[in-house]
């Protein structure tokens, strides 16, 4: 059975792949489909999310950015994501940034026995609160983040910035 984008191919359309992992890639990849695919002007936001970010200068400490996924498993950002380049340019230094897999799943004792000084709970794709989450990290503190702000590229990233900065320094 073809691909869906090979029976796009064929059917004359203009198929555009977009993998987004690093922040410069949501930048070139957002411009890429907005202007040159589907013929729109630059928008401002783009503009202004660039300039946010340019001014970025992280000072930090390791963490474990940590999610739930379907079910309530825990897991941690690895190597290679999106939100783990965000975090890092914001400070926080992955343990698990060189794990095989891209979202490890690692013992609670393993993060504190690896030097976490911060635990990282975005409110999607499970919405950790603060009576939800940080008490399965004992002795760690707990940044409840915005998971609009960490996982998703496009309007958001202009403030993203500002927002996780604020989550991340209420943390410690």
């Amino acid at each position: 059975m073809p691909s869906r984008r090979l029976v796009l191919r064929v059917a004359g359309l203009e198929v555009m792949v977009t993998e987004v992992r690093m922040l410069e890639q949501a930048f070139t990849g957002l411009e890429r489909v907005l202007v040159h695919g589907c013929g729109l002007a630059r928008p401002g936001w783009l503009d202004e999310a660039e300039a946010a970010w340019a001014g970025v200068r992280a000072t930090g400490r390791p963490g474990a950015p940590s999610y739930r996924s379907a079910g309530g498993r825990g897991r941690c950002l690895g190597r290679d994501t999106f939100a783990g380049d965000v975090l890092a340019r914001l400070g926080v230094h992955q343990l698990y940034r060189e794990h095989a897999e891209r979202y490890p799943r690692i013992p609670i004792d393993e993060l504190t026995a690896q030097g976490a000084e911060l635990v990282v709970l975005p409110d999607e794709p499970y919405r950790f609160a603060a009576d939800d989450g940080p008490e399965a990290f004992p002795g760690l503190p707990a940044a409840l983040v915005s998971g609009r702000h960490l996982t998703w590229y496009g309007p958001s990233l202009a403030e993203a910035p500002a927002v996780l900065t604020a989550a991340l320094s209420a943390a410690r």
